[in-house]
């Protein structure tokens, strides 16, 4: 049974994948000044170690821009509507040059396909395809709706 749980984590984005998504919205929330890593670990309840890992492999991809000192912190580099979600996992995760089988085979390929490898094949298509055309401004409004991670503590949100 434990196998089979472990399976099912194949159909949903990784953790690192969804706390980038968390981290950068709420950079997005502040885009009048730099956003420093224990501001963005409390907004979204990330350990502040492995925050620093990802926002280190969203710098490197572009993302976010990094700026050193007291005054420094990290902010988008560009805007949030443009900024795929596709592109935030690319970033922290790479995309998967072997993918893995459906079913846990480790043999499966275009060569040696398992019984579902023709479906997951065009279904990892769809999935990366819809990925590529959801963005981050659509993934914090409906984090902020919900009233879920980001916006719940509003950092750097000004009052009044």
């Amino acid at each position: 049974m434990e196998v089979m749980t472990a399976r099912w984590t194949v159909l949903s984005l990784s953790q690192t994948s969804g706390y980038a998504i968390l981290a950068l919205g709420c950079l997005l929330q502040v885009q009048d000044r730099w956003v420093k890593t224990g501001e963005i670990a409390e907004c979204t309840g990330i350990p502040p170690a492995y925050l620093s890992k990802i926002l280190h492999k969203l710098g490197q991809s572009g993302l976010i821009t990094a700026k050193r000192g007291a005054y420094g912190g990290y902010a988008l580099s560009r805007p949030a509507r443009k900024i795929s979600l596709l592109d935030v996992v690319e970033a922290v995760k790479g995309r998967p040059t072997k993918p893995a089988c459906l079913i846990g085979l480790s043999e499966c390929s275009d060569e040696h396909p398992c019984p579902a490898h023709e479906f997951w094949k065009k279904e990892r298509e769809r999935i990366w395809k819809k990925l590529s055309h959801l963005n981050l401004r659509d993934a914090a409004e409906y984090e902020r709706e919900r009233g879920t991670r980001i916006g719940q503590r509003g950092v750097g949100v000004k009052s009044g």
